[in-house]
This record gives C-alpha cells, sequence and structure tokens, in this order.
C-alpha cells in the first residue's frame, strides 16, 4: 500500500464488523480494497468481502491526523504490515504500537483461516498462510512474544529461513531452550515441526510445514 486510504475506504474499513472482519460497500469500493490487500473476496456464495490481516491491523491502529511518507529501505517498504522473520535491517521500532500491529495481525490471521478454511477451523494454517510460509511463521512467533534476531549475526533471536523443500521453512535460535519453545508455539499454531542438525555447523534447527488435517 504505497497511498493513504481515501476516506471513504478510511470509512468501510472502520465499519467492518468488529468479530467477522465483514466489508459493506459498493462493488468498486470493496474491489479497490481487494486490490490494496486490505480485503478479499469469499469464494463460497453469497461471495462477501472480508478484512485481511493487513485490513485489521489499519482498522486497530490509532488513526492519525495525516498520513506518514512511507520510507524507503525500510523493512516493510510498502506500508503492508511484515512479521519480523528475524535479522531485518533496520528493524521495525518495538514498543506499544508494535504489540498492537502484531496483535491486530494474528487475530486477522485466525479470522482469514476461519473464513477460507473449508471446515472453517482456526487451528491450522489457511491457504495464504502455505503460499507466504516464511511470513506465516514468523507472524505466529512474533505473536506469541518470541524474540526475533537482530541485525548482529552473533546475538541470539530467532530467524524464520526459506528452504528447498516445498512447504517447509527453517526456523534457527542458537539458545536450545528458546529454539524448542518456538517449536512448542509453531505446533500449537497449526504447524508440523521437527529438530535437525546441520552436518557442518552441528547447530540445532526446527524444520516446519503448515498442517492440513
Amino acid at each position: 500500500m504505497t497511498r493513504p486510504l481515501t476516506a471513504v475506504q478510511r470509512r468501510l474499513v472502520d465499519a467492518a464488523d468488529p468479530g467477522t472482519g465483514r466489508l459493506r460497500g459498493t462493488p468498486a469500493q470493496l474491489a479497490a480494497l481487494v486490490k490494496r490487500g486490505l480485503a478479499f473476496r469469499h469464494p463460497r456464495p453469497p461471495h462477501d468481502h472480508f478484512l485481511t490481516p493487513a485490513g485489521h491491523r489499519i482498522r486497530e491502529a490509532e488513526p492519525e491526523p495525516e498520513p506518514a511518507p512511507v520510507k524507503t529501505g525500510g523493512p516493510a517498504p510498502t506500508g503492508v504490515f511484515a512479521a519480523r522473520v528475524g535479522g531485518e535491517h533496520p528493524a521495525p521500532e518495538p514498543g506499544p504500537a508494535r504489540l498492537r500491529e502484531v496483535r491486530g495481525a494474528w487475530q486477522g490471521m485466525l479470522e482469514l483461516r476461519r473464513m477460507t478454511n473449508t471446515d472453517g477451523a482456526t487451528d491450522r494454517p489457511c491457504g495464504w498462510e502455505r503460499a507466504h510460509l516464511v511470513q506465516a511463521a514468523a507472524l505466529a512467533l512474533e505473536a506469541a512474544g518470541h524474540r526475533p534476531a537482530g541485525a548482529d549475526a552473533e546475538g541470539g533471536g530467532y530467524r524464520v529461513r526459506e528452504t528447498p523443500q516445498p512447504e517447509a521453512v527453517a526456523v534457527h535460535e542458537p539458545d536450545g531452550e528458546a529454539l524448542r519453545a518456538c517449536a512448542t508455539t509453531l505446533e500449537e499454531a497449526g504447524w508440523q515441526v521437527g529438530e535437525y542438525t546441520e552436518p557442518r555447523t552441528r547447530a540445532r534447527y526446527l524444520l516446519a510445514s503448515p498442517r492440513r488435517v
């Protein structure tokens, strides 16, 4: 999202159902929110529109008198919420505003699961998460309060990275206890997790895949 919301779009987002994120508006207004990644059209009739995690974040964020300019070179240059995968530079500023963003994004993700999983289940990842594995796993970890790694490679904290394996991400955390805590969080969030050892460095890491059933 590179442009601030229009007044009409802001009203639509603010007026979304607080429980389901269901939106009401004209087809053109709803399509504009979909294009900006703030809403999605439900695949089943009556094809209602609902807020995405980014849309929930916008609604829960404190309104600003004027939109701040988008900074280039930041961790999320598009302005859309991005979970901490670890090692970003610069990293989002910690604090209450970040906590609100993470909380809103996670609640939005649970709602997206409920609306897009065929059985309405919220205890396992949905299609969006399978298409965005690193961000999905990182959101589960950050929302549970795990500490992401900083830019310093020597520091602790988790790092979520892509792997050559289909539908799998690697989670690195130098502290063994913290690594096992990450495994517990991902399992509770609906991921299948195994712990492995890197052949060269002998470092332990997690391999996590979204659970389907």
